[in-house]
């Protein structure tokens, strides 16, 4: 597949590269590298790099939009503003599939619609411009591409998610096993139980939460572990 130009790319992001090889390098996968055997890199350290850049910006725009919110609230926002799923329909807005450089074997299995190749290469994308153009550019890359137009306007999408998958995002970035649930309480009438479900995560209970449902019991409990995670993250950092 014939890849579009470059300035077509840049004309959606809003961004003129000053040196192209970063741009190429952002958009190579690794099964290009690998069956082309180019010695080229890959885009997975930029996506490394992509994703740390992500969440700075992301943070700074949530602390300025919302002061009277708090540390937990504020991280389960972010939660779904880098989630894979967000970022993969922004790259696919883009059209950033048809841009990729990818194997064959990959080709021919739609690689270019992968939701997680889509959303790596997004990070990857902005790593470029990081690197390309440092701070400044790449938060306009991220308001122009990633954020919402006014993150006020979608307080119901922010602050109120599917936490369990938000939650099995982050544990599978950081390759932690998966999160299992139990119930270890039931409490009322038939009609009227009170569910209290456990979150773990390998050999570690990360939270408890309660609900009139055992899926709602669920999801409270993600919704806490991911408080618990942003908590640790901070103190780890400080």
């Amino acid at each position: 597949m014939a890849r579009p130009p470059f300035d077509k790319l840049e004309a959606r992001i809003g961004y003129k590269f000053r040196d192209l090889r970063l741009l190429t390098e952002a958009l190579t996968h690794s099964s290009y590298v690998k069956e082309s055997a180019s010695g080229e890199s890959d885009n997975e350290r930029d996506e490394f790099l992509g994703d740390a850049v992500l969440s700075f910006i992301v943070t700074v725009r949530l602390v300025d939009a919302f002061p009277e919110y708090d540390e937990g609230k504020l991280s389960l926002a972010r939660s779904s503003l880098v989630a894979a799923t967000f970022l993969a329909k922004s790259a696919a807005e883009l059209e950033l599939g048809d841009y990729l450089r990818i194997g064959p074997a990959e080709e021919r299995t739609g690689g270019r619609k992968k939701s997680g190749i889509l959303a790596d290469a997004l990070e990857a994308l902005l790593a470029a411009v990081y690197r390309d153009g440092g701070i400044e550019a790449a938060q306009s890359f991220v308001d122009r591409v990633i954020l919402p137009a006014d993150l006020a306007e979608c307080l119901d999408e922010l602050f109120t998610q599917n936490y369990k998958g938000i939650l099995q995002e982050r544990l599978q970035a950081g390759q932690h096993p998966a999160a299992l649930y139990r119930v270890v309480k039931e409490d009322g009438l038939e009609h009227q139980k009170t569910f209290t479900v456990e979150v773990r995560v390998g050999d570690s209970i990360i939270a408890e939460g309660s609900g009139g449902s055992k899926k709602a019991a669920e999801q409270q409990a993600a919704r806490l572990a991911l408080i618990e995670m942003g908590k640790k993250k901070v103190e780890a950092n400080g």
